[in-house]
């Protein structure tokens, strides 16, 4: 239904070239569009075993693990030497809390490759998801005496020790690992919520302070210290959290509650009843809010709405002895005699009824409290910690003035789940370049970096409306949707049909060229950008597109490795490497590599040349500087690279991107003072990675 004229159908497609450019969508993030592609391979030629691979990796990175646990089997069936696909089922098979399936999976790709770092780790993860702890304690001893040197195997085994509650272990390993990566925020994150746990408030205030320092975006962070400084009686420095996390994500519904309740201890009831409004709207069943909003009210004058929110606890908590004595405080306020004297007749019945043993529901916790601020005593631990809160998935309504905390299920598998998905390898340990800009119709919303981009002639172009969409500039590009990806295959067949009566014209060709550039398959589009400068050499964007898919192109190429039955996929979730241990370099395979040489070399300089050419059609054009210095900086030639930026930043002095790469440049060089002024104007633009980045090179 999808591919276009130029990939035929059925058995006549090149299932080769379908495959590579569906795994040219994949390596890029196109999900969808990249099963798409994989779909046409395995309707040609079913006996395949790498397409089925290839879609089970799409479909995990889409969270369809049960489809991804199928294709995967469907593969190995095929092909039961690929070993990445034993790697892919069993983390499929682990989402789905299938462990011991995973676990079968793990061990038969061992088999293969007996010290492969995430296959262990997977391993050790899913023997502790199943309270498996000595298993898991093996699996460790294998992957230390393998990877001695990597700091995630501690900060793993830590939060093993951790949840078996053996303390002295789980601390050891956490320092053992900050230790090793004294800049990996989650380290610190982990620590803290060990100490807190341990009553030492300090220590996980210290280490939650350093985790921040690190990683100023992660809200998870700032909710946990907000509870340390919680018990620690600072008030202002919890808000102060809950704030922070807000203004990142203004329907965070555990910062909104626990602001609320802070806002109404402190007495600042009407904008407490704001937060309250809002947890209400996103959570209509969050009857804790509607009980703490109607104390609100009731404080603020509003009777009428405190009642209207009792009849809602109560509807649903009809034991709830509180609720009774505060709806009857408040309809007396409303004169409603009749009602109060009900309600509180109620509420004493109900207590007579506890006292003979007789009551059920929530009455037996609840009944201590009859006063209308709703800060009365629990029945509760003793423990203090455990008496101001509760988890997030606890409805007892008598713990509705709890400051609330993530569940211990979703804390443990936010802990684990990037060990699992193979995310850790390169987090916060990488420093990339912000990456090229290019023509599209698309991006990825960033609800930080809230920069829109402009240029002349993008917009004079539009303004002709040559094309059917608007063209935009971005350095975020968006995978396309189901939708999208018909639509764009449809537009290849009617620019195709227009190019067969109008062979000149060159909007024609730019049009399929960006369709095709966005359905992932490079060659047509460069064949296309090709035409469109044979026909008019004036024809600044398509030079431009033309060098950014020739850079996407030599990327991918360049993330494969030279075995044959090797299938990489170096990508952002998962790195995918399969076959052998790779065999001694010989003369042949210097010679090889030799010709990749020149080959990347012969393609750096048509890139080069492409936006050597569209700076001169356009010298304002900043965008062509900044990507010719991100082509530099590839190159590792970063004096050229920083002159590119210096004339970007020259046009446009407000091009965070420009000065963030222009940074890293820099410290590349060793220029520490003018790369982290780089950084610090990036991040003031917007760019908040920059300040993580800044806090690594100043801790020093």
């Amino acid at each position: 239904m999808f591919i276009a004229f130029s990939l035929a159908m059925s058995a006549q497609i090149n299932t080769d070239r379908v495959l590579a450019i569906g795994r040219n969508a994949l390596y890029f993030e196109d999900y969808v569009l990249s099963i798409q592609y994989f779909n046409q391979v395995i309707k040609a030629k079913p006996w395949i075993a790498e397409p089925y691979f290839y879609r089970a990796v799409a479909k995990i990175n889409l969270d369809d693990y049960k489809g991804a646990e199928e294709d995967c089997t469907l593969c190995l069936e095929r092909n039961p030497f690929l070993v990445q696909a034993y790697y892919a089922r069993g983390i499929a098979r682990q989402s789905q809390e299938k462990y011991v399936e995973a676990i079968a999976d793990y061990d038969k790709g061992l088999e293969f490759k007996p010290d492969d770092r995430q296959m262990l780790v997977n391993k050790a993860v899913a023997n502790i998801q199943r309270k498996d702890y000595n298993d898991a304690e093996k699996t460790f001893d294998v992957l230390m005496r393998a990877h001695p040197k990597y700091s995630m195997n501690y900060l793993t085994r830590g939060a093993m020790y951790s949840e078996k509650g053996d303390t002295v272990k789980a601390l050891a390993d956490y320092n053992k690992a900050i230790e090793m990566d004294p800049y990996y925020a989650p380290s610190y994150g982990n620590r803290a919520i060990l100490l807190y746990q341990t009553n030492d408030l300090d220590g996980a205030l210290a280490d939650l302070n350093e985790a921040i320092r690190l990683n100023t975006r992660e809200s998870g962070y700032y909710i946990n210290r907000g509870l340390v400084r919680y018990q620690k009686n600072d008030l202002r420095g919890a808000m102060d959290d809950y704030d922070q996390v807000i203004s990142m994500d203004k329907n965070n519904l555990i910062a909104r509650f626990n602001r609320g309740l802070l806002r109404y201890q402190v007495g600042d009831n009407n904008r407490a009843i704001e937060d309250f409004d809002v947890v209400i709207q996103q959570e209509p069943d969050n009857y804790m809010a509607y009980y703490n909003r109607a104390l609100l009210r009731f404080e603020t004058g509003d009777y009428r709405g405190a009642v209207r929110d009792f009849d809602v606890v109560l509807g649903q908590y009809p034991n709830f002895t509180p609720g009774y004595y505060s709806r009857s405080e408040a309809k007396r306020k409303m004169n409603d005699q009749v009602g109060a004297d009900r309600d509180y007749w109620t509420a004493i019945e109900m207590e007579n009824n506890s006292k003979k043993g007789n009551a059920s529901g929530q009455t037996g916790n609840a009944m201590a409290s009859n006063n209308t601020t709703g800060q009365g005593n629990d029945a509760t631990s003793p423990d203090s910690k455990e008496e101001n809160t509760r988890e997030k998935s606890d409805k007892n309504i008598s713990k509705f003035n709890r400051l609330v905390v993530y569940d211990k299920d979703e804390e443990r598998r936010n802990k684990y789940q990037s060990d699992v998905r193979g995310r850790v390898q390169d987090r916060n340990v990488r420093v990339d370049l912000e990456p090229q800009f290019v023509l599209t119709y698309y991006e990825k919303i960033d609800p930080v970096k809230k920069i829109v981009y402009y240029d002349k002639m993008i917009e004079e172009y539009n303004a002709r409306m040559v094309l059917s969409r608007k063209l935009r500039i971005t350095n975020e590009e968006a995978a396309l949707t189901e939708d999208q990806i018909a639509v764009h295959f449809a537009s290849i067949n009617d620019y195709s049909a227009k190019i067969e009566t109008q062979p000149n014209n060159a909007d024609a060709w730019f049009g399929r060229a960006v369709d095709y550039m966005l359905v992932q398959d490079f060659t047509e589009a460069i064949k296309d950008f090709n035409k469109v400068v044979e026909l008019d050499p004036t024809y600044t964007m398509a030079y431009f597109n033309r060098a950014v898919v020739r850079y996407k192109q030599l990327v991918y190429n360049m993330s494969q490795v030279s075995s044959t039955d090797d299938l990489s996929m170096s990508m952002n979730s998962m790195n995918f490497k399969m076959g052998q241990a790779p065999a001694p370099k010989t003369s042949s395979d210097v010679a090889s590599a030799e010709v990749k040489d020149k080959k990347r070399a012969y393609e750096h300089e048509m890139i080069t040349r492409d936006y050597d050419m569209v700076i001169r059609l356009n010298p304002g054009f900043v965008y062509a500087y900044f990507n010719r210095g991100n082509l530099r900086c590839v190159q590792r030639d970063f004096r050229a690279a920083i002159q590119d930026y210096d004339e970007a930043v020259k046009r446009d002095p407000d091009f965070a991107e420009a000065y963030f790469n222009r940074g890293l440049a820099r410290l590349s060089l060793g220029d520490a003072n003018q790369g982290i002024a780089d950084l610090s104007k990036a991040g003031e633009l917007g760019i908040i990675n920059a300040y993580s980045i800044i806090k690594r090179m100043t801790s020093n």
